[in-house]
């Protein structure tokens, strides 16, 4: 069947996503005084001084390079939670300035929420046609000769149509996880000396399941940062790392 068949092409979502919430302090700016994801997040959470989606549209219009606007066209979106809007905004902001380290953390961070949105979606997806799919017990709804009842061709037909948007979900979760990884190694290289930064790719590679990239990314961490409060439990977590990747190859 094909939902069995997509559950364990996707296992990696669900697999590395868990390792990664649990771990998450190391990435998200704890133990390298940096600031991580999380607190570039909250720090655009609020609307105070963020313009308006149209009044940060004409400025782009009328200025296509200005960084600013861009910056400000990327905050006004994502106040209002239109993260795909926000992304391709900022996207014009790093290709003005490449090197803009504030800029890159910022679009790293919203390609992470739209894996995590995307994840989230392809979760609900997966539970509602796991309930209707063909042959499913509608166990305490209908019940005739003591055997729960099939699912009737109907429903069968709605379950079938998630398989699609399933898909969808998945390969749009894997899709910004991998775009967070490149972004972040694009700060890597602009911030070569900030240990934090490692551990913020370590953090997004290991949540797209690049378990090679967690790894190189925690051990130029521990070169950068040896005597960090967090070494001992990076330590701890490239050993499992490698005994994964050792186990998978």
């Amino acid at each position: 069947m094909f939902f069995p068949r997509l559950r364990k092409q996707a296992k990696w979502v669900f697999l590395f996503l868990a390792l990664a919430f649990a771990l998450g302090f190391v990435g998200f700016g704890v133990g390298a005084g940096g600031v991580g994801v999380a607190d570039t997040l909250r720090g655009l959470g609020g609307d105070s001084g963020i313009p308006s989606v149209s009044e940060a549209q004409k400025r782009v219009a009328e200025n296509p390079k200005d960084p600013e606007a861009l910056r400000d066209l990327a905050n006004a979106y994502q106040a209002r939670g239109e993260t795909k809007d926000a992304i391709e905004a900022l996207q014009g902001l790093v290709e003005l300035r490449p090197k803009d380290a504030a800029a890159l953390r910022e679009l790293a961070g919203l390609q992470l929420t739209l894996a995590s949105e995307a994840q989230e979606r392809a979760q609900i997806l997966q539970y509602r046609q796991s309930f209707l799919a063909p042959g499913a017990n509608v166990t305490g709804i209908v019940v005739l000769g003591g055997r729960p009842l099939d699912v009737d061709p109907i429903t069968n037909a709605v379950s079938t149509g998630f398989e699609d948007k399933l898909a969808e979900a998945f390969n749009e979760a894997r899709t910004a996880a991998q775009s967070a990884v490149d972004t972040y190694k694009r700060l890597a290289a602009a911030s070569p000396d900030d240990p934090n930064v490692q551990l913020e790719l370590a953090q997004a590679a290991t949540t797209a399941g690049d378990t090679q990239a967690a790894i190189a990314a925690y051990e130029a961490f521990l070169k950068l940062a040896p005597q960090d409060p967090s070494a001992a439990e990076v330590k701890r977590i490239l050993k499992q790392l490698r005994a994964q990747a050792g186990a998978s190859g």
